[in-house]
């Protein structure tokens, strides 16, 4: 597993065994506004199926340029305070855009509470490609940046995601209720 910064684009990818992480490139726009409304997708990952043009706003203005913002705090000092970073999970087989992984803040919980978060294309689930991403993600993290502790949090019935999540290692805290919906909520410290 290693991340690089691709010199002549200066794309920031985390290579994994079967997918590539990389932030999102203009080009992913549809690829990414599809998986979110894919029923499986959407039942899990609240408040990410929106209207296409709000995709487009967010993706535009606010995720490439907070990719940006991660990263350049990673090269400078590592201390990435409440920023975000989401990538796409990417197919080293076919090049296709197949899901996201991403941290953030949960604002739902008390800190610390920097979150790992993930969603694959109905096509590519149940291969192992989630738990790759995440563990990738997670490695960079503790590696590259001030983050000692994430969280991560699954809706109770949603068992892939429960699963994806104690395979990186994370231990169970509780049950907690978010927008009237059980989440079984987790931690993972850096070693």
């Amino acid at each position: 597993m290693s991340h690089s910064q691709n010199r002549s684009k200066n794309i920031f990818t985390i290579e994994c065994r079967d997918i590539i992480l990389r932030e999102y490139q203009v080009e992913d726009l549809d690829d990414l506004h599809n998986i979110t409304w894919q029923p499986h997708f959407h039942e899990f990952l609240i408040d990410w199926n929106v209207a296409k043009e709000q995709r487009e706003d967010w993706f535009n203005n606010y995720e490439i340029p907070d990719n940006k913002r991660f990263l350049n705090a990673v090269s400078k000092d590592g201390d990435v305070g409440e920023l975000r970073l989401r990538l796409g999970i990417i197919s080293r087989y076919t090049g296709e855009f197949i899901g996201v992984c991403g941290t953030g803040i949960l604002d739902k919980v008390s800190p610390p509470n920097r979150e790992i978060f993930y969603g694959i294309s109905n096509d590519h689930r149940n291969k192992g490609y989630t738990t790759q991403a995440a563990i990738g993600l997670i490695k960079y993290l503790f590696e590259n940046t001030n983050v000692e502790e994430l969280v991560a949090i699954a809706q109770i019935r949603n068992v892939p995601s429960n699963k994806v999540i104690q395979k990186c290692g994370f231990e169970f805290q509780n049950s907690i209720d978010i927008e009237n919906r059980k989440y079984n909520y987790y931690k993972l410290r850096s070693r």
